[in-house]
């Protein structure tokens, strides 16, 4: 094998060695082992003359141990784990820069390398605790990460938008901020995790779903379904198959109560209007016990009178919903104002009379540029 430098690559005359001796292809590039769901890994193992089961061995190292290097793996033989060194990569995500706000919310800020053809690129996550809460309900500790590198939505009451979609994040990109994120949170335990970051989940569905995979799995995170949520600002045609192919709670980003304000605020609405995004959730096969979330982003003026309000009954009738109301939080250049506080709970007056169970949902790490709809990676990619 290719002699190994101290950054965990190998050195040039060492990689040249390996190609003279057949141990690598001049033109192979090894891919990151984490990308890889189990059917991926269980198809590698046919290829190389391993059985099956082994690749669920070999995924709990790296997921559930998180094993340093494949060297680690002690109940693999020393031929395995040679081969998988040989195809495979092995690096964990670590943040570049952590900000902690006065509320005790943390952003994680990481640097993404140009590598496997992809662009160096910025993300960042957030650990939200909440503690101490009037309803009595349990302390959680929720980590929100991003699924994409910017966004290509064009929400105007969003920063992220803002950056326009700069590429795709892998499901080792995305699963390592999990990773990260219980790193940094220790000795806490992360209750919740909510793809609520940067990006636009379900317009990176192949790679989204591998992740969930990986983070529900029993070899994997192990967390369950029901503690993950999938949020989008209205990918109708995908809302069905994320729900029957992860089992994870989904949210919808909504914001408007009219066609045409939700046009002017979330350009998806062009696409996918009111009607067809509200009978595509409809049709989803909710278990009993299951509602859909929806996201309200409150702004002074433009979605916040009485009118919405009652529209928003309306349009929600029907539904098993919870609808989460957002102040908005304001960012440089942003053109909108948060409601004010008597707005807003007057708007959630209208809508508890009504039977809409709906709750505020308060801002977290604002100093920090981390609240809802302030991401926008601050600090350049390396």
């Amino acid at each position: 094998m290719a002699r190994r430098t101290r950054r965990g690559r190998s050195s040039p005359r060492a990689a040249r060695s390996a190609v003279r001796s057949g141990a690598l292809s001049s033109r192979h590039v090894r891919q990151d082992i984490q990308d890889l769901d189990r059917a991926g890994l269980e198809a590698w193992c046919a290829r190389v003359g391993e059985a099956p089961y082994r690749a669920t061995q070999i995924l709990a190292w790296v997921h559930r141990k998180r094993a340093a290097s494949f060297d680690a793996m002690s109940n693999l033989s020393r031929t395995l784990r040679a081969r998988l060194a040989t195809d495979f990569t092995l690096e964990r995500t670590t943040p570049a820069f952590v900000a902690v706000s006065a509320d005790g919310t943390r952003k994680l800020l990481f640097h993404l390398p140009a590598e496997h053809g992809l662009r160096a690129a910025a993300i960042e996550s957030v650990l939200i605790p909440q503690t101490d809460r009037p309803d009595g309900a349990r302390d959680r500790l929720t980590l929100c990460i991003s699924s994409q590198a910017g966004c290509g939505m064009g929400c105007r009451f969003c920063a992220t938008a803002r950056m326009g979609l700069v590429r795709n994040l892998r499901p080792s990109e995305i699963v390592g901020q999990v990773g990260a994120g219980i790193a940094v949170a220790a000795p806490a335990t992360v209750t919740n995790v909510v793809f609520m970051g940067m990006g636009e989940p379900l317009a990176n569905y192949g790679p989204v779903k591998t992740a969930l995979e990986i983070l529900t799995a029993e070899w994997g995170y192990a967390i369950s379904p029901r503690r993950i949520t999938v949020s989008t600002v209205g990918l109708a045609p995908a809302v069905a198959r994320l729900i029957a192919e992860t089992g994870v709670n989904l949210a919808v980003s909504l914001s408007a109560s009219t066609d045409v304000q939700r046009d002017r605020l979330m350009p998806v609405n062009r696409r996918y209007p009111l009607a067809v995004l509200l009978n595509a959730c409809r049709e989803l096969p909710l278990p009993r016990r299951k509602r859909i979330t929806f996201e309200y982003v409150l702004l002074a003026g433009e979605n916040d009178a009485d009118a919405d309000a009652h529209r928003l009954v309306r349009l929600l009738h029907g539904l098993r919903v919870k609808l989460n109301l957002i102040p908005f939080n304001p960012f440089p250049g942003a053109g909108f104002a948060p409601s004010p506080r008597a707005r807003i709970l007057r708007f959630q007056a209208i809508l508890r009379a009504q039977g809409i169970g709906a709750t505020i949902r308060e801002s977290r790490g604002q100093d920090i540029q981390a609240a809802c709809g302030q991401l926008a990676a601050a600090r350049p990619a390396a």
